[in-house]
């Protein structure tokens, strides 16, 4: 993975990267020395230089889902990654949803977390305004008036991957098998309130570890991004994006497979150990063997 990063950083010169979610396998019961540990290794992993900003959403491995998150991990996980919900780039406007936390029951972290929403949602509509600025709008620092791209861990609701297709989505055993709201996707109402509260243009989520393209009400696509990691997928992959404050244009980029490299190890092994046996003259080099099999065949 460590490898897999730092090239494609290198060859594609990104200036945002986003993580969606799941940046550790066990930050939902994690001690406060394996938290720190594990902070320590990822960002070995995805070092990068500083002109490049990391972003990253909190996903049900990093915070518990709903019934096991709690303030504190959720401002653990905020400590390492920038808590801020909104803001722009280059005339973009991001929105980095909690979806963990919208569970609709009415608990602390969730109305903390809508209310956020809400508030988002009106700078988004002020800056839709600008022509013409409403009154409530005030005078504060105005937004790009770009439409919003939304990202999340979450997928938003769909009742299965049936739909989803390429060498990356689910597995045909798997694709049938219905989501569970709130737990493999959004529900149908948090995911209402988020197209209409935020109208976005495009939406990215991760959870499934499998490719799918959803278009919602209004021709919102919705990308489900593929897992980054050989340990849950044997053909891992990442999404590259060209976005202007108007337009989009996404491509998918694939790790080498895991039964490929493991084949190269083996067969580049296997080679290192013929020379070194060559070498020591404990098996004949395979071009004297040919050039002896030659010559008594001249003979003949």
């Amino acid at each position: 993975m460590e490898r897999a990063f730092q090239t494609a950083l290198w060859l594609l010169q990104p200036g945002v990267v986003f993580i969606l979610g799941d940046v550790f396998d066990e930050g939902k019961w994690s001690s406060s020395q394996a938290w720190a540990d594990d902070v320590g290794r990822f960002w070995k992993i995805f070092r990068h230089p500083p002109h490049v900003q990391l972003r990253a959403v909190a996903g049900n491995h990093d915070i518990g889902f709903h019934y096991q998150m709690n303030t504190y991990k959720i401002k653990r996980f905020e400590k390492v990654f920038n808590p801020e919900r909104l803001f722009s780039w280059k005339g973009i406007n991001f929105v980095m949803v909690n979806s963990v936390a919208l569970e609709g029951d009415g608990c602390d972290i969730c109305s903390g977390a809508e209310a956020e929403l809400l508030e988002i949602s009106h700078r988004l509509n002020c800056s839709r305004e600008q022509e013409h600025r409403p009154q409530e709008c005030g005078d504060g620092q105005q937004l790009p008036a770009s439409a919003p791209i939304l990202l999340q861990h979450f997928p938003l609701y769909r009742r299965n991957d049936a739909n989803c297709s390429g060498e990356d989505a689910a597995p045909p055993d798997e694709k049938y098998t219905p989501f569970k709201e709130r737990y493999d996707a959004l529900s149908q109402e948090a995911s209402r309130k988020l197209l209409w509260w935020l109208r976005p243009r495009l939406v990215l989520s991760g959870h499934t570890h499998s490719a799918c393209e959803v278009l919602h009400g209004a021709g919102v696509l919705e990308v489900s991004v593929p897992s980054f990691s050989w340990r849950n997928r044997n053909n891992p992959s990442f999404i590259m994006g060209s976005i202007t404050p108007t337009e989009y244009a996404l491509a998918k980029c694939y790790l080498p497979c895991e039964d490929t490299v493991l084949t190269t190890y083996c067969m580049a092994a296997g080679g290192l150990v013929l020379l070194t046996l060559v070498h020591a003259g404990l098996v004949a080099s395979p071009f004297h063997f040919g050039w002896n099999m030659l010559r008594k065949f001249k003979t003949t």
